[in-house]
């Protein structure tokens, strides 16, 4: 479902809103709300907006679980670090304990490794259905969500729910879920604002099914909702 709004202030609340709603549900049925965040330029307003006092207060933070879609491999306090943004727009300014947050990079050991260990996580935390509450996701320009971006073996991959590999166009490291994990999540929310998002989310939604130029295609829902939370200029209607 795609879901227009005028501007990313809009979208911003609607998502903020959404989040919301997930916790407390999940927090009522389960006793914990298990979230996977997302990176990049266009979650940040969301975070901060969680993290506002009308907002962070109506959510129980000692039962929320982090995770992350995907991650690039530099250490935590590197600017192009997504945990690092997260931390600074939200995680720093609620209650949520330490052990609750399962940061995608380790200093000391390889990424190929540490996704085995970040799999290990989210069946410890989640049990083998694997099921997240929540996913958030951004949309590149190209089509890619997470780490899976164009013409890359990840897109393939059908039982890991972790993997890490080198994106040679970007020289370097990346880890991420996989779209098996991600399509078990009971919702998911892609966000996308600005024009330069258009053509691709033309393609994505409306377009002939062709992943491996537009990875965001393999997001499928086996059980859960996927929304498109996009502004006029993406959804090309200005």
């Amino acid at each position: 479902m795609i879901q227009i709004y005028n501007n990313t202030e809009e979208i911003n609340i609607a998502t903020a809103d959404l989040f919301i709603a997930a916790a407390q549900k999940a927090i009522t049925e389960k006793d914990k709300f298990t979230v996977v965040l997302t990176g990049g330029s266009s979650p940040a307003g969301v975070y901060k907006l969680l993290a506002s006092d009308d907002y962070k207060n109506k959510i129980d933070w000692s039962k929320v679980f982090v995770f992350w879609g995907d991650e690039r491999w530099v250490p935590l306090n590197d600017d192009l670090s997504n945990a690092k943004m997260s931390y600074a727009a939200l995680l720093s300014h609620v209650s949520i304990p330490a052990k609750n947050i399962f940061e995608m990079y380790k200093d000391n050991v390889t990424p190929e490794d540490y996704a085995v260990a970040y799999e290990q996580s989210i069946r410890t935390v989640l049990g083998d259905e694997g099921k997240f509450d929540l996913i958030l996701l951004g949309m590149g320009d190209d089509g890619h969500t997470a780490s899976l971006f164009p013409g890359q073996a990840v897109l393939q991959e059908q039982n890991k729910w972790v993997d890490a590999y080198y994106l040679e166009p970007q020289k370097m490291f990346r880890i991420t879920l996989t779209a098996p994990i991600i399509n078990k999540a009971e919702k998911i929310i892609v966000i996308a604002f600005g024009e330069k998002k258009a053509p691709a989310l033309k393609e994505v939604t409306a377009g002939e099914y062709n992943p491996t130029t537009y990875p965001m295609q393999l997001i499928k829902p086996v059980s859960g909702e996927l929304l498109f939370l996009v502004d006029k200029s993406a959804a090309g209607t200005n």
